[in-house]
């Protein structure tokens, strides 16, 4: 089992995020909090709770280098909380939002923070030395719906997008006075802020969990309708590959190399995607290896034989690639919704993530022992 360890922290986890050194994790209970634990010895122990929103707590990020947490809510806004002594002070970032707050991520640089929001906008937010505060420039007039997540390209200049009006998008975010114009920021193009560098109109379904590649070559997210896209030359000319999966969609999407992606979602079960050398995709296997005994009621039966009508529609298609059904139940027994990689240093390659999901649980899974990683 690849499953390293697994704490029950609640009764319901909303996200999640690991502090630098991986010593403390922030998480939220499917409250208008933010718990910290610790571990030490051989328990977990709360050392703090960050209570300052008034609705339920949808994002957290932890940065890796300056040790800052910033925390989005359905309240609408967004905190950013610096560690005094032994207590967590809390900033209030402008969000210039008029609905919930969905999602947040730090840049690579961390000198910004991407929020998506229910009001069709994403907020990148940065620190605005002369008056001491979190402001932000938004992007408004693109998304169609909600923005259910961001990805940040490893240039700290492109953001990916994805909504529930079924399409992935890409922004700059170049903002005067923070990132630096030309080739030296890693953009080929020298994209105005909001500029949108490309559409991808590939769902039929509500889009999520949309992440790059470590060299930011590939992107992927996952469509409502057990789709998963994988996108290459988003910039230039995008070639995209389709995946349709034999069961429920995903919600999540990280790649723990250049050529090998992890997807979690309503299977409660993570999902392995490889590469091969002419670069397709394809599943590889799930991630938890506990084995659950097939049911023979009828009600399963029925299931089973709707399932097989329903891959051969999709071998129909041949764009499409349909993978095979697993049982569920495992290390978690309710949607995985979140996934965080779990990196020592400057390392590219992930050997180690953790999960959450709608049972309360954490898992840290170890990648290493069980399967080779290509590069």
């Amino acid at each position: 089992m690849a499953a390293q360890a697994i704490h029950q922290f609640a009764e319901c986890i909303t996200c999640h995020a690991w502090s630098p050194d991986h010593s403390m994790i922030a998480f939220c209970p499917n409250t208008t909090e933010v718990h910290i634990y610790k571990f030490f010895t051989d328990k977990w122990e709360k050392l703090h709770v960050l209570a300052k929103h008034d609705q339920i707590v949808s994002g957290i990020d932890w940065s890796r280098s300056s040790n800052k947490i910033v925390t989005v809510s359905h309240d609408r806004n967004s905190y950013v909380w610096t560690q005094e002594g032994q207590d967590w002070v809390p900033t209030l970032v402008i969000l210039k939002l008029n609905r919930a707050a969905l999602c947040v991520h730090w840049s690579p640089k961390e000198n910004k923070f991407a929020v998506g929001s229910g009001a069709k906008s994403v907020s990148i937010c940065y620190y605005e030395q002369e008056n001491n505060w979190w402001i932000s420039k938004v992007i408004r007039k693109k998304h169609e719906s909600s923005v259910t997540s961001v990805a940040w390209h490893p240039n700290n200049i492109h953001l990916a997008t994805t909504s529930t009006d079924g399409k992935c998008r890409v922004f700059s975010t170049i903002i005067k006075g923070v990132d630096t114009r030309g080739p030296q920021a890693g953009a080929s193009v020298d994209w105005k802020f909001g500029e949108q560098i490309a559409q991808l109109d590939l769902s039929p379904t509500w889009a999520f969990g949309v992440r790059w590649s470590p060299s930011g070559k590939t992107l992927a997210y996952a469509g409502h309708s057990s789709m998963i896209y994988f996108v290459d030359d988003v910039e230039g000319s995008p070639a995209a590959q389709n995946l349709a999966l034999r069961d429920l969609p995903l919600r999540d999407i990280l790649f723990v190399s250049e050529k090998m992606a992890i997807g979690v979602g309503f299977d409660c079960n993570p999902l392995i995607f490889a590469a091969d050398e002419t670069g397709l995709w394809s599943f590889v296997r799930y991630l938890d290896e506990r084995k659950v005994t097939p049911s023979t009621s009828k009600a399963s039966q029925l299931s089973e034989a709707l399932g097989k009508l329903y891959g051969q529609s999709r071998q129909g298609s041949s764009s499409d690639t349909v993978e095979p059904s697993k049982p569920r139940g495992g290390a978690h027994e309710n949607c995985i919704t979140c996934i965080v990689p779990l990196r020592k240093g400057s390392e590219s390659i992930v050997k180690r993530f953790s999960t959450s999901g709608l049972d309360g649980k954490i898992v840290v899974w170890d990648l290493e022992n069980h399967i080779t990683i290509p590069k």
